[in-house]
């Protein structure tokens, strides 16, 4: 066990948030138990796995994880509360939604949300802790299919090939086409452009 995990806790879960840099959509994040005597191999940093993979260790960590939930903050609780907030609060959200309430949680990041039980962050845990690395795995399926769903609503802007960070491409439809309700307006290329219609 690594030496940062406190030292006395039997029921750790992991917990790590998607879509804090995109332009569009919600941050989601996702908050792991998972079973000691049923282990997942091929835990990792959900972004240095291929889409396959990623889905075959989601669908066994929802089989196999003793208490999985997912959180999230909309984009009017992002603009209204910034990036940031947003993101503690879905966090709080993950860890609420736990069938079972775990007596320490290891936050993937520098920042840990306000929660009902001791907390640690852990930079680069989706790495290196298997809880953080099994929540980055949830977390990151279920913001890219809530992409590919919009991706289906607004063809034209290609979430399911960016997922709405902002890219070249998003740039450029932004810029060509405007905002859509899933916007996040406070985000600067977004607030740009309604300051530049609406002037």
């Amino acid at each position: 066990m690594p030496d940062f995990i406190y030292p006395t806790a039997h029921c750790i879960a992991g917990v790590d948030e998607v879509g804090r840099g995109p332009l569009v959509g919600a941050v989601v994040t996702a908050a792991v138990i998972l079973d000691p005597n049923n282990p997942i191999v091929g835990l990792a940093d959900s972004k240095k796995i291929s889409e396959k993979k990623r889905l075959m260790l989601y669908r066994e960590i929802k089989e196999k994880a003793l208490a999985w939930a997912v959180g999230r903050a909309d984009v009017e609780e992002i603009d209204r509360l910034n990036i940031l907030h947003a993101t503690m609060l879905a966090m709080q959200r993950a860890v609420a939604g736990l069938s079972i309430q775990p007596d320490y949680v290891l936050i993937d990041g520098n920042r840990c949300p306000a929660l009902s039980m001791p907390a640690q962050a852990v930079v680069k845990g989706d790495s290196i802790v298997a809880e953080i690395s099994a929540a980055s795995i949830l977390a990151k399926v279920t913001r890219d299919h809530e992409m590919t769903q919009l991706a289906e609503r607004y063809p034209e802007y290609g979430f399911d090939q960016h997922k709405g960070y902002p890219t070249a491409k998003h740039l450029e439809q932004l810029s060509r086409l405007g905002p859509i309700p899933e916007h996040r307006k406070s985000f600067a290329p977004v607030r740009n452009i309604l300051t530049r219609v609406s002037t």
